[in-house]
């Protein structure tokens, strides 16, 4: 589908390009121009740093870090990290946030693993199986929807409902199961294939958090949904003019991250066999961090599922080398926090300078 952009809008950033170059250049203003431009790219500067992070373990640790035991590891804990970070891009991109997404996934594991106990429990079959995927997806989903209704017609800052929605998602999820985690929620089945099978020595969680990362970004860079995302993030004003329905996309979006929630929940419980009620209280944190650090912006408009997929490994990477060279958990946090304060003010640095220039 052939992407267009709503007259009267700033361009926005594709691929990681904050702006073309001038019409008209001479020939030997290229390479310069195209310097400059690759030196804006986020995804850059951020692989950049991945990189060293990698090397700095791989050689204060050497035959420790960076085996294949350490890098398949790092893959499957972040693969549904990786599964959320999609969704928050998105959310992130039209300006917004999602507070949520913890309780959400909870909410949805514990609505698939109440129907799987009462269907046959750990000894479940593929049609109950199957039956739960759909309503962790559709109970995540719906989740999502009712949050961007609310902030599309209702006008209430993104930040409130999903912050509501964190509260009163776990809160159902507590009554439902009286604040413990119910036995027998996942079926063997499950377990056995997606969460802890492989293929060609690829472990199935990490195959399905890159299909999920493909087809969104394809989706968010080729398509006119991703070309509205921008739009909205960037100026819904402008978008509204444009003839851009700003409030039904906005719901759509909400609805995507409900619906990557319920499908990190189906993840979680292939994993895990387990709701983990009380285990996802800092799932939005971990998220948002991952989404800033690969550049997406926190103001809008700007940002790409590539960026994400790189953010979301910088703490992967960072917490395990910590690990591996001895450093106390607790200083393991603090070094996420730290790198999320500083890729936040990098990126007020860089809008700055965009708008004086």
């Amino acid at each position: 589908m052939t992407t267009t952009r709503p007259e009267g809008l700033q361009p926005a950033a594709e691929n990681g390009v904050l702006a073309d170059a001038p019409a008209g250049a001479a020939d030997g203003a290229a390479s310069p121009s195209l310097l400059r431009r690759a030196a804006s790219v986020s995804e850059l500067w951020t692989f950049l740093i991945l990189a060293a992070l990698v090397a700095f373990f791989t050689i204060a640790a050497p035959g420790k870090f960076f085996t294949t035991y350490d890098l398949t590891q790092i893959a499957v804990n972040a693969a549904i990290y990786l599964v959320l970070g999609v969704g928050m891009t998105y959310v992130v991109i039209t300006a917004g946030i999602d507070l949520s997404i913890g309780s959400v996934l909870v909410l949805a594991a514990v609505a698939a693993g109440e129907y799987n106990i009462h269907h046959g429990g750990a000894g479940a079959g593929w049609g109950t199986v199957a039956v739960c995927v759909v309503i962790a997806l559709v109970v995540g989903a719906a989740w999502g929807a009712l949050q961007g209704v609310v902030v599309a017609t209702e006008k209430v800052p993104p930040l409130i409902v999903t912050l509501g929605g964190l509260g009163a998602a776990l809160g159902i999820a507590e009554l439902a199961t009286g604040g413990q985690d119910p036995a027998d929620a996942a079926a063997t089945n499950l377990q056995n294939t997606l969460g802890y099978g492989k293929l060609l020595g690829i472990p199935w969680l990490v195959i399905l958090a890159a299909a999920v990362t493909l087809v969104f970004g394809l989706v968010l860079g080729t398509t006119r949904f991703g070309t509205h995302t921008f739009a909205i993030g960037s100026n819904p004003a402008a978008s509204r003019r444009a003839g851009i329905r700003v409030g039904r996309h906005l719901v759509k979006v909400y609805a995507l991250m409900g619906l990557l929630a319920g499908l990190g929940a189906v993840m979680w419980l292939a994993s895990y066999g387990t709701t983990s009620i009380a285990g996802h209280s800092t799932d939005n944190l971990k998220v948002i961090t991952a989404v800033v650090l690969g550049g997406t912006s926190l103001f809008g408009g700007r940002g790409s599922v590539l960026g994400t997929v790189i953010g979301v490994f910088i703490p992967a990477v960072l917490s395990t080398g910590l690990i591996v060279i001895g450093v106390q958990q607790y200083w393991q946090d603090v070094a996420v926090g730290v790198v999320l304060v500083a890729a936040v003010y990098i990126d007020q640095m860089r809008r700055r300078t965009r708008e004086r220039s």
